[in-house]
């Protein structure tokens, strides 16, 4: 199995990276604030506006560390790659499959199926862990969710299939302000917004989904996979549509999860967000350290893969996936297992 290596998330806004010496030094005003050895490292995440030196950047060209340039507010902007591992025919078979929408379904099937059990565990153990709940709505979501994983398995088209998909998450995020404990105006939810959101969990789960995004995107590259060319999610220029789908399945169980903890254990504070005049709502830079912090932490915590029978942390479960679907499309496995945790 693959060792998990650091991944450095570079905050500040008015940062520049630059290499220095076997190590990636992190300056601002010309001053260096911080250095870390690039042997610890598997990626690079900058929230800054002043980029990366060329010598820094060829050289985790060499390395194939890959740099991912952000906004501040959580934007993908750019990455920067090595070469890629695997070979062409796993690629080529990868094209094939997304242009036959019989393969694609089949597989998307499964991407789905995994998304709506976990946010189905997520009620469930909600449930048992917090009795004083809204149970009627929880109770009866959860029968929904459980209801329409069997209309998923049986769908035969992907219109079909997303129709599916997004019916079962308009009403996911109907009930999702049952799981914020922490009532109040300061962290209400009332739906699922974003480009850009206009409260403060929706701007959590927005900059945790980019993150997820990117450790996808990491993913199926090291296996040799094209994140820009998924199944569910349609090609357009720029996004990276196969990470989009291998990220549902994790949505709920990875970032879902963070925010309703940072939230119900008072981990954030309304001062760590701004809102900007035109409603929009952004974490401070506070907050997205805050974030990063917890994010990191939570990427080292141990669980046992329910496919692979393994204890894994779960920063390696977007590569493990990622695995799994390479050998897929390799003709190794019948079917594609989805991440069902418990």
């Amino acid at each position: 199995m693959r060792k998990l290596l650091n991944t450095l998330y570079v905050n500040e806004e008015d940062s520049y990276l630059h290499l220095k010496g076997a190590n990636v030094a992190v300056s601002v005003d010309h001053d260096d604030i911080g250095m870390v050895p690039l042997i610890n490292l598997e990626g690079i995440v900058s929230f800054g506006r002043s980029g990366a030196s060329p010598a820094l950047v060829n050289e985790c060209l060499n390395r194939n560390i890959g740099i991912t340039f952000m906004s501040p507010d959580g934007r993908f902007l750019g990455r920067t790659t090595g070469t890629v591992d695997g070979n062409v025919l796993l690629r080529k078979q990868q094209y094939r499959d997304a242009d036959d929408e019989r393969v694609s379904t089949f597989i998307a099937r499964d991407f789905i199926t995994g998304k709506l059990f976990n946010q189905r565990w997520i009620v469930e153990r909600f449930l048992r862990e917090h009795p004083e709940a809204n149970q009627d709505d929880f109770a009866n979501l959860s029968v929904n969710l459980k209801s329409v994983i069997t209309d998923v398995r049986n769908a035969t088209n992907l219109a079909e299939l997303r129709g599916i998909e997004g019916s079962a998450a308009k009403d996911y995020f109907a009930q999702f302000n049952h799981f914020i404990l922490r009532k109040g105006t300061d962290f209400t939810f009332t739906g699922r917004n974003r480009r850009p959101p206009t409260d403060r969990v929706n701007a959590m789960m927005s900059f945790g989904y980019a993150l997820l995004a990117h450790e996808c995107t990491s993913g199926l590259a090291m296996v040799g996979l094209d994140p820009y060319v998924g199944f569910m999610h349609q090609d357009r220029p720029g996004r990276t549509s196969l990470s989009l789908d291998l990220m549902e399945e994790l949505r709920s169980v990875v970032v879902d999860r963070l925010v309703i903890k940072l939230v119900n254990k008072r981990i954030v504070k309304p001062s760590d967000f701004e809102v900007r005049e035109n409603g929009a709502v952004m974490m401070t830079d506070k907050g997205r350290k805050l974030f990063l912090t917890q994010w990191q932490l939570h990427k080292q915590e141990q669980l046992v893969h329910p496919y692979l029978s393994e204890k894994v942390s779960w920063g390696l479960v977007p590569y493990i996936q990622a695995l799994l679907l390479a050998r897929y499309l390799r003709g190794d496995l019948d079917e594609y297992p989805p991440f069902l945790w418990k």
